[in-house]
């Protein structure tokens, strides 16, 4: 696989935070892309794991490889993800259901926001994501 080189910084001066860096510095040449806001829905469009934010976390990520994978593109080329939580106070579910599907080291540049409601009443997450590919 043909990886696009990339650095992460933590400055000093910022604690290091927990699974994602503070600044992402993507090498050229490459081809950036953005990947929207993906929820817990399959592919039918049905909602996985009615108010289990661990299960639709888990099809939230399932959703963003499949949209990655169709340009080929993988959890390495990820140099910024945002995550959208109707209850912050869940992260904890969240980051461990994250931490079972991404691989070791998964860093990248990260925003969390907590939020009054997504597109729809039932979900509970939303995460959308830039990666660079090789040019």
């Amino acid at each position: 696989m043909d990886l696009v080189t990339h650095s992460k910084i933590d400055p000093p001066g910022l604690a290091p935070g927990p699974g994602y860096s503070h600044v992402v510095v993507a090498g050229a040449p490459g081809r950036l892309v953005a990947v929207s806001g993906q929820i817990a829905l399959d592919a039918e469009g049905e909602l996985v794991g009615p108010g289990d934010l661990a299960a639709q976390t888990r099809q939230v990520l399932a959703n963003l490889h499949a949209a990655l994978a169709a340009v080929g593109a993988d959890w390495h080329h990820i140099i910024k993800i945002g995550y959208y939580l109707t209850d912050v106070t869940q992260v904890a579910v969240m980051r461990a259901a994250r931490d079972q599907i991404v691989p070791a080291g998964f860093a990248p540049a990260s925003t969390l926001v907590e939020v009054s409601r997504l597109v729809r009443g039932d979900l509970l997450v939303e995460i959308d994501a830039l990666a660079v590919l090789p040019g």
